[in-house]
């Protein structure tokens, strides 16, 4: 546990938005609304790959009740430069193309076309009066596929980047990365032990329950208004702005409540076609998707293949390791293929290491960020292979974590070298956590591994606002997901001094704060939270200012301490302390409004890294698989606010116990998603788990004066493989592909089950 006490960090409030959610008032991105706005529709390519010969939009546009009518010609030509995109980076001449299809439909469910209607009825009669002419070409959905020589070429103009000589013919593979440290070959060539496995993946959704809704409003002075469900508004506006060549300054974005992101919402879909159907119509256009099309046409995590290679001695040192990743990227360059092969190795100090990743396209939607992106499948395949390690060594496998563990000085492949990090100190929470000392119940087994993400810091505005009566206003720019409201306000009234309730944070729109970088890579308690910090520190010398004039002393003569102002010095004793209240009520008198403002791009994210410890059983006739007890440790910085900072743990493990179990995107021979809907997308319910027990282990990050790391991306990175790892000590097969599902887990039982001959 932290050694800093605190008044109010590390308490565990309501959150300030809590009561409107319980009760339905809060706002969500489908519950915006202006008088006379349309409905608008969506037309999505039914082929998985096909050349777009034309499109005849009159019989639409001649529909009573239609209102506008846009394809691709009403949005220019981007130029071919990558930008960040949340945590990835995009293309935008891509970014256009996956907003509405120009030469070619890449995926089914790729909008063709879009529609503004006075009614849903119209609307989707319109797109049926569309026509479209399409020259239907093969397809590849599967990466391995995708990489070969004879595979259909997405992009005739895409050469892979990262590999000499320069490649003369296009392919689908978009760009090579490799990190090295050491001498890989030497470290082998020293290993007494060698393991070596291929593993793979399926493409996975966020899941988030809320669909892409979004509400625009161009008014005739150019002005454009919007209202969006997103984890980044301000990166909203910016692709508005450039997609559709509109200053930034005439575009509004307001942010609505979130239902779910979890990183799949720092992309834009419907935002800059809302835009540009009120443009054309001249009145306001709502769309929401469908969750049929939230599958087909946003952004799900990549599949991919993961080679894993490590060498160690027979004490358990582990002297080499190599690893190569490839990465569905879908239709369009940029999947986290940089993450993946960043992570794969970060937890472990090992000489000799070898990465090299490949970012593919394939006929799929355009991948997007979910929670620590690619980390998870790295992790699957590096945590599996440590685990057999363990079995061949005869090893404890917390054991042979903490032999190998990075700790401070550790440097890693990717380049930078960690300063104080709290790996070490959360294995050794996990081996002497209740859990992992009990034994399994009878018929269960237990499976461990442990995962990293960086963490990032970025751009972020704040700013600090003192009410009449001497409450306190804070204002930020980053959508909450989750609970940064409350974590700011607590760092807020820490600060202040003052009362938790004395404080009320504040979401605001693009207009009326400075910039901030998503919300993404567990980046805003740390970095919008450190704004917030200078902000309140900025209005602290602002009162201490105010309090010098009411006593007509120096301002280095006043401090500030439990919410007032007070005289130091020799004066110390000549005047009684001055609060916010009193101090705000004669703020006319002293220079107006008081208020504080920072701004800042924020550096020393500190890591993060959890162990997860999970006990299951196998129905060896069924292949189900029962989770009886799971255990997440994380050092977690300080816990700003313990609750949310146990959500999030738990949030992560349970959708990692997903992706290990039953989710995957299935396709036909078509090319065209067949499990398009939560009823045939197995995503886990309550019943299918047990309470998730979490171990926060605090380790300051020494770069923020709270201590801060984020935690919200680690907790989905070790569940897949202690999953794995579990299901493969309990039936003695290492299964390598997710997920484990029934069929597969009753499959591969089965495959290794000797049959007794027919009598």
């Amino acid at each position: 546990m932290s050694k800093h006490k605190y008044k109010w960090i590390g308490t565990r409030p309501d959150r300030p938005d809590g009561a409107d959610k319980v009760t339905g008032r809060a706002r969500f991105g489908a519950d915006f609304n202006m008088p006379g706005q349309l409905v608008g529709k969506v037309l999505r390519s039914p082929h998985a790959h096909a050349v777009i010969k034309s499109i005849d939009t009159s019989a639409a546009l001649a529909l009573p009740g239609v209102k506008a009518v846009v394809t691709a010609q009403d949005f220019p030509e981007q130029p071919n430069v990558v930008v960040a995109a949340g945590e990835m980076q995009v293309n935008l001449r891509d970014v256009t193309r996956n907003i509405i299809a120009r030469e070619k439909a890449l995926y089914e469910g790729h909008p063709i076309a879009a529609v503004a209607a006075t009614t849903e009825a119209i609307a989707k009669a319109a797109l049926g009066l569309i026509k479209v002419e399409y020259e239907v070409l093969p397809h590849v959905i599967d990466v391995v596929e995708a990489m070969k020589p004879d595979a259909p070429v997405l992009h005739d103009h895409m050469i892979t980047e990262g590999v000499k000589p320069v490649p003369t013919k296009p392919s689908n593979i978009a760009k090579r990365i490799e990190n090295l440290k050491g001498d890989v070959d030497d470290g082998f060539s020293q290993a007494e032990i060698v393991v070596e496995r291929h593993y793979t993946t399926q493409a996975v959704h966020q899941g988030y329950i809320e669909p892409h809704a979004t509400l625009a409003s161009a008014a005739e002075d150019g002005q454009v208004q919007l209202w969006s469900t997103t984890q980044g508004h301000f990166q909203v506006r910016g692709f508005c702005s450039r997609l559709l060549n509109i200053e930034t300054s005439q575009i509004r974005v307001t942010p609505s409540e979130i239902g779910g992101g979890f990183g799949g919402k720092t992309v834009v879909y419907l935002e800059p076609i809302a835009v540009r159907l009120s443009q054309k119509a001249g009145k306001p256009v709502k769309m929401v998707m469908t969750r049929d099309e939230v599958f087909r046409a946003s952004g799900p995590a990549p599949g991919g293949t993961v080679h894993v290679k490590i060498g160690a001695k027979k004490n358990g040192t582990i002297v080499a390791a190599d690893c190569t990743i490839a990465l569905q990227a879908g239709a369009f360059p940029g999947s986290p293929i940089g993450p993946a092969c960043w992570t794969s190795f970060a937890c472990y100090d090992i000489p000799n290491i070898r990465v090299v990743g490949y970012d593919v396209v394939s006929n799929r939607p355009k991948v997007a960020a979910y929670r620590a992106p690619g980390a998870p499948i790295s992790a699957w395949g590096v945590e599996s292979t440590i685990d057999i390690l363990a079995q061949e060594l005869r090893m404890d496998p917390i054991d042979l974590r903490l032999k190998n563990a990075a700790k401070k000085g550790t440097k890693t492949s990717y380049g930078p070298t960690f300063d104080t990090i709290g790996f070490v100190e959360t294995l050794e929470a996990a081996k002497n956590s209740e859990h992992y000392k009990s034994k399994p119940k009878a018929g269960m087994s237990r499976g461990v591994a442990a995962g990293f993400w960086f963490n990032v810091g970025a751009d972020s505005s704040a700013a600090a606002h003192v009410a009449e009566d001497g409450t306190v206003t804070i204002i930020s720019g980053n959508p909450d997901i989750g609970g940064s409201r409350a974590s700011l306000a607590l760092m807020a009234a820490e600060e202040l001094g003052v009362d938790y309730t004395k404080v009320r944070p504040i979401i605001a729109d693009t207009s009326s704060i400075g910039f901030n970088f998503v919300t993404g890579g567990s980046r805003v308690t740390f970095a919008t939270g450190l704004a917030v910090v200078n902000s309140v520190r900025d209005l602290i010398r602002e009162l201490k200012v105010r309090a010098a004039k009411t006593w007509g002393v120096d301002p280095d003569a006043v401090i500030w301490e439990d919410g007032c102002a007070k005289p130091a010095g020799s004066n110390v004793g000549e005047f009684e302390p001055l609060s916010l209240a009193q101090l705000a009520a004669t703020a006319g008198r002293t220079g107006g409004p008081i208020n504080g403002h920072a701004q800042l791009n924020a550096q020393g994210a500190g890591p993060g890294f959890g162990v997860h410890i999970v006990d299951l059983a196998v129905d060896r006739d069924t292949g189900i698989v029962t989770v009886d007890r799971y255990t997440a440790a994380q050092d977690v910085g300080t816990a700003i606010h313990p609750s949310y900072v146990e959500g999030q743990l738990q949030g992560g493990a349970v959708q990692g116990v997903g992706w290990a179990l039953n989710e995957e995107y299935i396709y036909g021979s078509k090319g065209r998603l067949d499990n398009a809907g939560f009823l045939d997308y197995r995503m886990p319910v309550a019943s299918d788990l047990p309470m998730i027990e979490t171990i926060l282990v605090e380790v300051p990050n020494p770069h923020h004066p709270y201590g801060v790391r984020g935690v919200g991306e680690v907790p989905i990175v070790p569940p897949l493989a202690a999953v794995g790892n579990a299901v493969a000590r309990s039936t003695g097969i290492r299964m390598t592909d997710l997920p484990m599902s029934p069929p597969r887990l009753s499959a591969a039982i089965d495959a290794a089950t000797p049959r007794m001959a027919a009598e």
